[in-house]
């Protein structure tokens, strides 16, 4: 039974990663009262929607959502219409881990210890996620524990019938349609999966560059830069030759029926983004 003092959380961000971490709990720690969270920007791709309730499916118990108080506009007018950028994640800071920390300070107030549980993997290095600022917030990383990789996630999930994210099939990593840590190749296609929140996503760049801010969402090129016919034609083909080279470099493990899944992150590298959002 779990102690009426503790309370068990998982956050989910409607990727691959943390809805494997809330599998694995629920299979391996069934004893375990655990309330799953997301927290919603209102800016997530459709997908990201479908994914989550088909997880409430498996799990049997409905995902808390945790609205942010303050919008993405409202955020944006604050920070004088400059883009978030890797240099200045202030949509991690006000639109995720904001709503969090004030969804837990009553229950932490109240004397509760609260065991937060993070999908951080076995083949990745340790990176800082959602940093403890109290001594009764416990981060807990089970994939590390217990030595499931990559491959074992993407078993989690096929094993319990949920798959992966239908936008894995064109992207990479969950979180806002215009995460400033997408490849260019990314945002490419969701101009072509989902043109209106790419045409809103150049608004807000457009108005941000006019407004002095340093940043575009794509380092280096504007979204209409990007876009030029002659351009989306080099930025495909510079992906099928990553593409290609990676398939060259991977070794195929005969052990994982799963092991030859090739994702944009193993073509360019493993990104850094926000561990909050990304996971």
């Amino acid at each position: 039974m779990t102690n009426s003092s503790e309370k068990h959380v998982l956050g989910l961000s409607g990727g691959r990663d943390s809805a494997a971490l809330a599998v694995y709990m629920r299979q391996h720690h069934p004893e375990l009262d655990i309330e799953y969270f997301f927290t919603d920007t209102g800016k997530e791709l459709p997908e990201v929607y479908e994914f989550l309730g088909r997880l409430e499916g498996f799990l049997g118990k409905s995902i808390l959502y945790l609205n942010p108080d303050r919008d993405f506009d409202f955020w944006l007018k604050q920070y004088n219409n400059f883009l978030p950028s890797p240099q200045t994640r202030w949509c991690t800071r006000q639109l995720k881990l904001r709503p969090f920390e004030h969804w837990l300070r009553p229950i932490l107030a109240d004397g509760t210890t609260v065991y937060s549980y993070v999908a951080i993997r076995a083949d990745e290095e340790y990176r800082e996620g959602y940093s403890s600022k109290h001594e009764r917030l416990k981060v807990r990383l089970p994939f590390k524990e217990a030595g499931i990789d990559k491959p074992g996630v993407i078993e989690l999930l096929d094993a319990s019938g949920l798959g992966l994210p239908k936008y894995y099939d064109w992207r990479s990593r969950s979180g806002c349609t215009f995460c400033f840590y997408q490849q260019k190749i990314e945002w490419v296609r969701l101009k072509e999966q989902h043109p209106d929140a790419f045409e809103e996503a150049k608004s807000y760049e457009k108005d941000a560059v006019e407004n002095g801010s340093p940043f575009t969402w794509s380092q280096g090129e504007s979204l209409e830069e990007m876009m030029q016919p002659e351009r989306i034609k080099q930025i495909k083909q510079d992906y099928q030759k990553r593409l290609e080279r990676a398939k060259l470099r991977h070794q195929i493990n005969p052990l994982r029926i799963n092991d030859e899944e090739i994702d944009i992150d193993d073509i360019f590298g493993q990104s850094k983004g926000c561990l909050t959002c990304h996971k």
